[in-house]
């Protein structure tokens, strides 16, 4: 268990539902403290006590970010349908992304204390289970791009790219499917640099709580520990991943204006009805707030 997911569950878990179809958003987000408990805890397997206490914490959590939150969604995904009607260009497209980073950082501060809280109850079999959990998890990534051939790790990422973009457009032209052919075929991803960066952030993890464990200091100091954990997590130390993850994101947003400059009026108009059909469940889980 990174500890990175505690602090953005609730957020990932409402950016995976809006990559889905729009009916399974308002299930998807009223569940997400339940989902994002069972997900955590097959890391951890918690104990009474700390099921308790990260159940408590993932509900305030969730209520923060329904009262905070998706509003702030919701005025994302009102300027993006603006976008859409005509071109965009890479910059602009990178604008939405940093603005949704922003909003995954905050959900890390709001947890941030509660993360540092777990981090002091939990115990070497628990951390032990964790490594295993990690294991599996690394066999199968590998398995998917590390160990894959070129053919099948290529394939994979096409079927990614191509279901993306129909979500949003609709079926897609010949030429826009050649589009998407070169744009992966190009692409700078790195699954040996992306694997060592996933190992790294476990092995941050699980030294750090191990070194907790060992010196317990509840209180300040762990909240200190946890901090700096979690910006090694959003922000690698090592900067040839940063300069990857970088020139990564650049060219997804210089592909995406290069995809949607392609598409028709009717496209667009499609990717504007999927958006605003996004906007209308958000308003709907805000809402139910004060109810």
């Amino acid at each position: 268990m990174n500890f990175l997911r505690l602090a953005r569950i609730i957020s990932l878990l409402v950016l995976f539902g809006l990559l889905q179809a729009c009916s399974a958003v308002r299930l998807a987000y009223n569940q997400a403290p339940d989902l994002a408990y069972w997900y955590l805890d097959s890391y951890a397997n918690f104990n009474s006590a700390q099921s308790l206490q990260v159940k408590e914490e993932l509900v305030k959590l969730h209520t923060w970010h329904r009262q905070t939150q998706l509003p702030a969604y919701v005025d994302t995904l009102q300027k993006v349908q603006k976008l859409l009607p005509g071109d965009v260009t890479g910059s602009t497209a990178c604008s939405v992304v940093d603005d949704i980073r922003r909003k995954l950082v905050a959900v890390s501060d709001q947890a941030e204390p509660a993360v540092g809280a777990l981090a002091d109850t939990l115990r070497a079999v628990q951390l032990t289970q964790m490594e295993r959990k990690f294991d599996k998890n690394n066999a199968a990534y590998r398995e998917d791009y590390v160990d894959a051939t070129a053919k099948d790790s290529y394939a994979k990422r096409y079927k990614q790219a191509l279901n993306r973009a129909e979500m949003l457009y609709g079926r897609l032209d010949d030429k826009q499917l050649a589009l998407i052919t070169r744009q992966v075929e190009q692409s700078r991803f790195n699954a040996a640099l992306s694997y060592a960066e996933r190992l790294r952030r476990q092995q941050d993890t699980l030294q750090n709580l191990r070194a907790m464990m060992a010196n317990p200091s509840p209180g300040e100091p762990t909240r200190k520990a946890v901090r700096a954990l979690l910006e090694r997590s959003i922000n690698s130390p090592n900067m040839a991943y940063r300069d990857y993850l970088e020139a990564l994101t650049q060219d997804g947003c210089k592909n995406f204006a290069e995809l949607h400059n392609s598409t028709s009026p009717e496209q667009r108009r499609k990717a504007v009805q999927t958006l605003n059909n996004y906007e209308q469940d958000l308003k709907v889980l805000s809402a139910q707030n004060k109810g």
